[in-house]
């Protein structure tokens, strides 16, 4: 990877929004709201726009381990969730809609032919990740051209003038790919990472832990090497997502972090480039077991707690929209 410097917070634009929250008659009565408001504009450098503009970063990609039923569903399901995108009759498309997002769907390493699909982005690395009770997900050199993708895309959207950036992700097995990361990166045993994902029985949980024990053990990934980890058992979502954030780390744009998927390819990017944290903010608290954990390691304070499992940036333009009613009281009340 090349030497990327991730510039600092402007910290005179988080003391002026401080000041204006200051005027208002109750100050600290919106809380961590006010916090939000603060850290955007500190993470911006810039005066607080009237409305947010949105891009929301649908990275896709199909994992090996999927044959082994760690999902509900079946791998084709990520090409038929695709297709909803397209048609924008997904509850992601409907979550979008409600934030005033743009949706950009990228295809970054799915298992199958999108290029009918004019409107998704064709950027396919390789058809799906390998195995990785086998050997590695990916070789250094795909991991690489998968994080350029997000940087690119980051800066195709920056360049249209978005001010935020909102992770999502599709890929059937992908929250197998995530526990194998949080297990990777922190040394907890998969009984503390693997979680039920789409909402798996006993037994596909147990076969789920024993892929990730498997993956570890054959692969040994050294511990907190974000991108020995990446290679060994990541995903191309989740390496598209972390080049989405750090590039826009990089040019002071802020990721609204969305549910465990998203955190892990957040912590892949924070491992790779630790003052890309700085320009994170996180949305929710994900019901899978393995969040919590990553969201510690960031240092994120989830604004949302709801229980939520889809991903998908569904808990991530939730939070968007509460940010935009903070920053419209800020900008209504503060003058």
């Amino acid at each position: 990877m090349e030497e990327i410097i991730i510039p600092a917070l402007d910290m005179e634009c988080a003391e002026e929004i401080k000041a204006g929250w200051a005027k208002i008659d109750k100050p600290g009565y919106l809380g961590k709201l006010e916090e939000m408001v603060v850290s955007y504009a500190a993470m911006t450098a810039k005066p607080l726009p009237k409305k947010i503009k949105n891009a929301m970063m649908l990275m896709c990609g199909d994992h090996g381990i999927a044959q082994y039923g760690v999902s509900v569903y079946p791998q084709e399901v990520t090409l038929q969730m695709i297709n909803g995108y397209m048609r924008e009759t997904a509850g992601a498309n409907v979550m979008a809609r409600h934030a005033g997002s743009d949706v950009f769907v990228v295809d970054a390493g799915t298992n199958f032919d999108l290029s009918e699909l004019k409107s998704v982005f064709q950027k396919k690395v390789a058809w799906g990740t390998e195995d990785f009770t086998q050997g590695p997900a990916m070789t250094r050199e795909q991991a690489e051209q998968a994080l350029k993708v997000g940087m690119d895309m980051a800066d195709y959207v920056i360049d249209k003038g978005y001010n935020m950036l909102t992770t999502a992700e599709m890929g059937i097995g992908n929250t197998t790919s995530t526990a194998a990361i949080v297990s990777a990166y922190t040394g907890l045993s998969p009984e503390l990472t693997v979680g039920r994902g789409t909402g798996i029985n006993d037994e596909r949980m147990r076969i789920k832990r024993q892929v990730v024990a498997d993956g570890l053990a054959k692969n040994q990934p050294k511990l907190g090497d974000a991108m020995d980890i990446l290679c060994k058992v990541g995903g191309y979502d989740h390496a598209g997502l972390a080049g989405v954030i750090i590039q826009g780390a990089r040019r002071h744009v802020p990721t609204m972090v969305d549910g465990v998927n998203a955190t892990a390819a957040a912590l892949l990017a924070y491992g790779l480039y630790p003052d890309c944290a700085k320009y994170m903010l996180c949305s929710h608290l994900s019901a899978e077991i393995s969040h919590k954990k990553m969201l510690e390691i960031l240092q994120l304070t989830p604004i949302v707690d709801a229980g939520m499992r889809l991903g998908e940036g569904t808990g991530a333009n939730l939070a968007v929209v509460v940010l935009q009613g903070a920053i419209d009281v800020y900008n209504k009340l503060s003058r």
